[in-house]
């Protein structure tokens, strides 16, 4: 099975529908499979007090203004739709609450995500599972337990889901990767587990190919400069066409594991043991 590629744009288009279809063409150009983007009703994610507080940002001096501005509404999510049926790309979000999870139903998206922050609300988890859509859950921040919980919940529902590997460090070290989890989940939920990975560069997320992940998240960026707090754990253009060719060989490269002697080094054999007399 190929590993399926998410490039996550999440919040990095930072309110800009131009950015946000740039970043897509980087993905489709790239040969990844799908984008993925973050919903919010930041008033039920955040309380007031947080939003009333200070923050300087391009759209003003309080945290509420700076969420609203990364926040896209039906008008670009439209748009969005429209141009990724036109790029033949499929697309989907990260509902962060119920209204965002049922703002997305109008898109009838092939795939939902479960951010890791979302894992600990069993209600939450019931009402993603029972839409039956193949469900990527993040696992950062989340005890064995609290996994468990999700997984039994999704099959339960009888939903397709795969859980994913993740750190929630923006960005990561590559000590905290901590690959071997990758295993451990599988071993210990027998289902698909993914990758989402927020660290530097691209050697941690090959390794995590070598493991056997069935699908790869990495944060994607024009710029790792630009305004925003997931900037400098993203991918930057260039990064995203190396890393989607990297999975690919990859995959070639692996194989079945059965041992067998290819045709090409039969003719090698009989040269290079010519000299060797076999009883």
């Amino acid at each position: 099975m190929s590993v399926f590629l998410i490039a996550e744009i999440g919040i990095n288009h930072n309110g800009d529908v131009g950015i946000a279809k740039q970043l897509i063409n980087v993905a489709k150009s790239s040969g990844w499979n799908a984008v993925k983007f973050q919903k919010r009703d930041i008033d039920l994610v955040y309380d007031k007090a947080m939003l009333d507080s200070p923050r300087e940002s391009p759209w003003g001096t309080t945290q509420r203004e700076q969420k609203m501005g990364l926040e896209f509404g039906e008008k670009e999510y439209d748009e969005i739709h429209r141009y990724c049926k036109e790029l033949d790309i499929h697309w989907f979000a990260s509902a962060w609450d119920p209204n965002s999870l049922n703002f997305l139903d109008k898109y009838d998206l092939k795939y939902n995500k479960v951010p890791s922050a979302m894992v600990i609300s069993e209600e939450f988890l019931k009402d993603v599972a029972k839409r039956r859509r193949h469900t990527f859950i993040s696992t950062a921040m989340c005890t064995m337990d609290q996994i468990k919980t999700a997984v039994d919940i999704f099959r339960t529902a009888d939903c397709p889901f795969e859980l994913m590997h993740c750190v929630a460090t923006y960005p990561m070290k590559v000590e905290d990767a901590n690959l071997k989890c990758i295993e451990t989940l599988r071993d210990a939920f027998k289902c698909p587990v993914g990758y989402s990975g927020h660290e530097t560069g691209l050697a941690v997320s090959v390794g995590a190919v070598m493991l056997g992940i069935t699908s790869l998240e990495r944060h994607i960026t024009l710029d790792r400069a630009m305004y925003g707090s997931d900037q400098p754990a993203s991918v930057e253009p260039l990064g995203v066409m190396q890393l989607g060719r990297y999975v690919r060989t990859l995959e070639r490269a692996l194989g079945d594991g059965v041992k067998t002697i290819l045709p090409e080094e039969e003719k090698i054999a009989a040269k290079l043991r010519a000299h060797i007399k076999l009883k």
